[in-house]
């Protein structure tokens, strides 16, 4: 075989395994192709494309008529420490607000498991919010916890009004792998909505993937993740991958950056099956 052909025929086969790595519906999100060294957290972190800002609308959405009330203002009752689950959760309620408890509270989780559901959530960023990139009020939505800290599928709480970081990390990102189609940030001290629906992934009696999971996200009525498909649990450093799991709990993170803690309210879910 001449050099020629064994370099197009090596070419080809690395644009194969580039594609097989992507599995998109969105054009946005099919240019990230993970390079380099992945035992380092920058092999999976993309400054472009740059997701346009666009301006949200006003206005809440009330819990219709057969939801799940997560958080009603006045109780913690439905959630449980993530780190020990024999724990109650120990977050700050006041005011009708839930706020990250920074001192121990560690994430908490719902004690419900959910398999497919409709969520919406409420959260603000402290008026006075200090830090840079994503230590600006970070925090994380985890559509299916998989086990204590971080382990779970998480969708990107942080302060990007005039904060840059990563794009795949940035708020509304399926955090390391799925770039917002817009940055629907309102500024600090304002109260933003995510609305999501989850397909949780499926695996046969042998625990191998089925169906990946899928995500629907709208950040304050803007469609920032449509029908996004997972390639796996989201992870900081290293790869996705998917190990089997029934119905899991919804996390709320606490994600220990040094910034003012940020806050939640009206928390409410819908299974779908």
């Amino acid at each position: 075989m001449s050099k020629k052909i064994f370099l197009t025929a090596a070419c080809s086969v690395c644009l194969i395994i580039a594609d097989a790595q992507v599995d998109s519906t969105t054009e946005m999100t099919a240019t990230l192709r993970y390079v380099g060294d992945t035992t380092k957290p920058e092999a999976t972190e993309f400054y472009k494309p740059v997701p346009p800002i666009v301006t949200p609308g006003k206005g809440f959405g009330d819990a219709p008529s057969d939801a799940i009330i997560l958080f009603d203002g006045s109780s913690l009752d439905k959630w449980e420490s993530a780190n020990d689950t024999t724990k109650a959760a120990d977050w700050i309620i006041d005011n009708g607000e839930l706020t990250v408890n920074k001192k121990g509270g560690g994430s908490i989780q719902t004690k419900q498991k959910f398999m497919d559901y409709q969520l919406h959530i409420e959260w603000k960023e402290p008026t006075d919010i200090e830090g840079k990139g994503q230590a600006r009020g970070n925090s994380g939505v985890f559509l299916a916890s998989t086990g204590p800290g971080d382990a779970g599928y998480e969708i990107q709480v942080l302060d990007c009004y005039n904060n840059t970081t990563y794009v795949d990390g940035q708020t509304a990102a399926v955090y390391k792998q799925g770039i917002p189609l817009a940055n629907a940030c309102k500024k600090p001290g304002d109260w933003q909505t995510y609305d999501i629906v989850w397909t949780a992934p499926r695996f046969d009696a042998s625990g191998n993937l089925t169906d990946s999971a899928r995500v629907t996200v709208f950040h304050n009525g803007v469609l920032v993740q449509n029908n996004f498909k997972l390639r796996g649990v989201t992870r900081y450093i290293g790869l996705p991958y998917y190990k089997a799991h029934g119905a899991s709990s919804i996390k709320l993170q606490s994600h220990g950056d040094p910034s003012k803690p940020i806050s939640f309210r009206n928390i409410w879910a819908r299974p779908l099956n």
